[in-house]
């Protein structure tokens, strides 16, 4: 994109090809729409009320509503539409005097969480998370079960429970087995973990009977965030079988709060790992991997980088098996990858993996050691992505505190 008349910072992954959208609110303002460019964000529904959407939409008040969900829902045109005025806004001169005293700080504002989340769904879809699991349960068997080369696995989550970045993290309570063979006890989870992966926004809904085919998905997908599912590894051990995670997985989901729009990731598109056998034919089409480069920090000690480019299982694949039986879509539905681990130990994306169930700790910067999330361990996930002329496209961080109840 052209340069702006906005003094952007140096190296910043929010930049004009980026432009990423989220819910802001200034002091005791309502909250409203956003878009964030580089140490600012730009008010939308100031910018509406202004006049500096008219024509853009049949409605610009869609840009002042209290959520995003009125924005998603207007769909691949509208979409456009807002993104090709705010680039507009942003780099035309004869805008900056109109422009300028509209923009806040990124530090001045909070962040709610961003849309109303209808569904949310998990995949399973890193070939390398899904064989070490396998090794470390299954050591006498083939690391993969062989559903997994045939389809996306997945699970339904708990909308409820997603939350955006920041929220504290409640150490959840379950039932667990103290020990092989003992009698299951109910208390606080003693191997909390975390699942550093990308979730993707739906916003053009479908029909209930309706499928999604692989080569419409960006017809129907706003954009992407970074996704921490959190995960009480005992809790799950002894209630996963034989209907899979439950409350082990429900208590809490944290997402980044600005979501950046599929168009942003032009320049990130890869080709999807082989897949071998070849996918059936609902799984055929038009589709692409991301290179997304995320990073796992814990108590400031980067842990983890899990390299995206390497999913087996790509979001269009996966939208495409979630509607294959005719489940509907729902404007805000959420759907995630799974945890993202590369083939490396340094890039496993989650504690399970990186301390190999416990057995290899891992030490921080401050001389502690863990195996699992203590009290007071604050997780910060982040990712980017390459942009237009060796620009880089940011997601933020997502990060949650764990406390006790």
């Amino acid at each position: 994109m052209t340069d702006s008349w906005l003094e952007l910072p140096e190296h910043t992954g929010f930049g004009l090809g980026n432009l990423p959208y989220g819910i802001i609110v200034h002091g005791r303002s309502a909250p409203q729409p956003a878009v964030a460019v580089g140490a600012d964000a730009l008010p939308l529904g100031a910018a509406a009320e202004a006049g500096l959407f008219d024509g853009v939409l049949p409605d610009p008040a869609i840009l002042a509503a209290p959520t995003l969900d009125r924005l998603l829902a207007a769909g691949p045109a509208g979409w456009r539409a807002v993104r090709a005025r705010v680039a507009e806004l942003l780099t035309g001169r004869g805008h900056a005097n109109v422009v300028r005293p509209l923009l806040l700080p990124l530090e001045s504002v909070s962040n709610p969480l961003p849309f109303t989340v209808a569904d949310y769904v998990d995949f399973y879809s890193s070939r390398h998370h899904a064989e070490n699991l396998g090794r470390l349960f299954r050591p006498d068997s083939a690391p993969l079960l062989p559903n997994w080369t045939h389809l996306p696995v997945g699970y339904h989550g708990r909308a409820g429970t997603v939350v955006v970045s920041g929220t504290p993290i409640t150490r959840p309570h379950g039932q667990r087995l103290p020990a092989p063979g003992a009698e299951p006890v109910l208390g606080p989870t003693i191997r909390l973990d975390i699942e550093a992966e990308v979730g993707f926004v739906v916003g053009v809904p479908t029909r209930l009977g309706q499928t999604v085919s692989v080569d419409e998905f960006t017809d129907h997908v706003f954009g992407a965030v970074l996704v921490n599912d959190w995960s009480a590894r005992d809790i799950q051990a002894w209630e996963y079988q034989p209907l899979g995670p439950f409350l082990g997985k429900s208590f809490a989901t944290s997402v980044s709060p600005w979501i950046v729009p599929l168009d942003a990731l032009d320049e990130a598109r890869v080709a999807p790992p082989a897949q071998d056998p070849a996918p059936l034919p609902h799984l055929l089409g038009d589709h692409w991997g991301y290179d997304l480069a995320l990073q796992v920090e814990l108590n400031g000690t980067v842990v983890s980088r899990p390299p995206f480019a390497g999913l087996y299982w790509t979001p269009a694949q996966q939208l495409a098996h979630m509607t294959s039986n005719g489940a509907s879509l729902r404007t805000g539905d959420l759907f995630a990858s799974g945890t993202v681990s590369g083939p490396e130990p340094a890039q496993r994306g989650s504690l399970i993996e990186l301390t190999w169930n416990g057995a290899q700790p891992l030490r921080l910067a401050d001389g502690s050691t863990r195996t699992f999330l203590a009290d007071g361990d604050t997780v910060v996930l982040g990712g980017t992505a390459p942009g237009r002329d060796g620009t880089q496209i940011g997601f933020g961080t997502v990060t949650g505190t764990i406390q006790s109840r």
